[in-house]
C-alpha cells in the first residue's frame, strides 16, 4: 500500500498519524515520535502567530551562504543546504514532533504507515530534553527481541553520537539492508549505560491480530493504526458478536499511534453514534470535535483495554475515548502521553513538512501531553516476567472479565 500526500493533509496520529511517534520512527517505522496523529481533513485555521512578519527577511540567509559559497574549505550540495534551511525553521519551534522531512524520509513515511519495511521494527521521538528516545518495540521483532524498552535513550548510533541529529537522519541511519546489522548505545533510566547489536529485518506487520481467548474473551491486538485497521478490527468485532463471547481485550501496548481517523473509527465500536470520542484544540478554542458513527458492534460488552509506557497518540485517543465513556477499563501501567496533533503538508521540493497543529483532548476534556493516561487497575510488567514468558496484565485482564 502506497500512501499519496495531497498538497494539505493531516496526521494522528500517531497517528502520527501515528502518527507517528508519535512517533517517529526508529528502524523506519511510525513516527511518533510519538508515532503521529494523521487528521485527513483539512481545517479552516487561522494562525495563532501574531508577532511574525508575513515573509521572512532572507538577508542575513544568503549572507550566510555567500560566506560558504566563497570560504568553506570543502564540497557544499545545494539540496542538502536547502534541506538544512527547512529543517532548520521547523526545530525552532522546539516541537518534537515539527519536523521537516525530505524526499526520501517522506517516502520511508508512506512505508511505515503501510507496515512494511526494512529495521529493527522500533518507533523514535525525541523527549523535553532533545534526546533521541524510543517510543515502542514492535512486538515480536528485533528490538523487542534484543531488548530495547520505551523511553530508552539512544545515545549513538554505530559509534557516532546522536547529540543534535533529527528524528530522520536517526532513522535513516538505523534501516538498512536486512541481515546486516546496526549497534546502538543505550541509556535506561539513566543509570545504565547499554549496548545492543541488532539485524535488520524486512517486517511486514498487519496492524491487527485477533482471537478467542479460553473460550469467551475476544481478544484484540492493534499494533498500529494504519490503512488496514478499521477493517481488521470490525472482522474481529463481528466474528466475536456471532460468537457470544463473554468480554473484550483490546491490547495497545507498545502501540506507537497512527491515523486519527482510524482511532475514531476503532472507537466507534463500542459507542453509541454521536458520543465524543475527541476534541481538538487550537489556541484553546475547540476547533474540531470527533464523533462515533456507525454500528457499535461491541457495545455494552465488558471490555478491558491493555495500557504500557509505549502506548501513544491514537492507543491513547482509543483508551481515552472508551473509558471516559464508560465502555471499558485500563489496565495495566500509565501510557506515553502525546496529546497533540500533527498535519503532513506536501512541499514543491517532493518533502512534506509534519506540523504540529492542535492539541487533543479526550471526552473528558482531559489533555494528556506529558502526563499519559493512569490505569484504573495497576499492574507492571517486569524483565523478569518477560523472560518467564508471563504476561501479568493480560492474566489480569482475563480474570477480571471471568468473574
Amino acid at each position: 500500500m502506497q500512501l499519496n500526500f495531497p498538497s494539505k493533509r493531516s496526521i494522528l496520529r500517531s497517528f502520527g498519524y501515528a502518527l507517528a511517534t508519535g512517533v517517529i520512527f526508529i528502524s523506519g517505522w511510525g513516527l511518533g515520535s510519538g508515532r503521529i496523529i494523521l487528521s485527513r481533513d483539512q481545517l479552516f485555521r487561522k494562525s495563532v502567530q501574531k508577532n511574525l512578519a508575513e515573509n521572512l527577511d532572507y538577508t542575513s540567509v544568503e549572507q550566510v551562504y555567500d560566506i560558504l559559497r566563497r570560504d568553506y574549505d570543502g564540497q557544499l550540495d545545494m539540496q542538502k543546504l536547502l534541506d538544512g534551511l527547512k529543517a532548520g525553521l521547523a526545530a525552532a519551534t522546539g516541537d518534537p514532533f515539527t519536523e521537516y522531512l525530505n524526499k526520501d524520509a517522506a517516502e520511508d513515511f508512506d512505508e511505515q504507515l503501510s507496515g512494511t519495511f526494512s529495521g529493527i521494527g522500533a518507533e523514535l521521538s525525541k523527549d523535553d530534553k532533545g534526546n533521541l528516545i524510543v517510543i515502542s518495540p514492535i512486538a515480536g521483532f528485533p528490538a523487542e527481541k534484543a531488548g530495547l524498552k520505551p523511553k530508552d535513550v539512544i545515545a549513538e548510533i554505530d559509534g557516532v553520537s546522536t547529540n543534535g541529529e533529527s528524528v530522520s537522519d536517526a532513522v535513516a541511519k538505523i534501516r538498512g539492508t536486512t541481515g546486516t546489522s546496526v549497534k546502538l548505545r543505550i541509556i535506561r533510566g539513566a543509570t545504565q549505560d547499554l549496548s545492543f547489536e541488532i539485524v535488520r529485518e524486512q517486517i511486514t506487520i498487519p496492524s491487527v491480530e485477533s482471537k478467542v481467548l479460553d473460550g469467551n474473551i475476544g481478544y484484540i491486538r492493534i499494533s498500529r493504526f494504519g490503512e488496514d485497521t478499521v477493517e481488521l478490527t470490525t472482522k474481529a468485532a463481528n466474528e466475536f458478536k456471532t460468537k457470544n463471547i463473554a468480554g473484550v481485550i483490546l491490547d495497545v501496548r507498545n502501540n506507537p499511534g497512527g491515523l486519527l481517523n482510524a482511532s475514531v473509527s476503532v472507537s466507534s465500536l463500542w459507542l453509541d453514534p454521536g458520543k465524543t470520542v475527541l476534541q481538538e484544540r487550537r489556541d484553546g478554542t475547540v476547533i474540531r470535535s470527533f464523533k462515533a458513527e456507525g454500528v457499535p458492534v461491541l457495545k455494552g460488552i465488558p471490555t478491558i483495554v491493555l495500557i504500557n509506557e509505549g502506548s501513544a497518540s491514537a492507543s491513547e485517543i482509543v483508551a481515552g475515548a472508551l473509558h471516559d465513556n464508560g465502555a471499558a477499563k485500563l489496565y495495566g501501567v500509565k501510557s506515553f502521553g502525546k496529546g497533540s496533533v500533527q498535519q503532513l503538508e506536501e512541499l514543491l521540493d517532493g518533502g512534506v513538512l509534519k506540523v504540529t497543529i492542535a492539541k487533543w483532548y479526550t471526552p473528558a476534556g482531559i489533555n494528556i501531553h506529558k502526563e499519559g493516561i493512569k490505569p484504573d487497575t495497576e499492574v507492571k510488567y517486569s524483565d523478569e516476567d518477560a523472560k518467564a514468558l508471563k504476561d501479568p496484565q493480560l492474566d489480569a485482564a482475563k480474570t477480571s472479565l471471568t468473574k
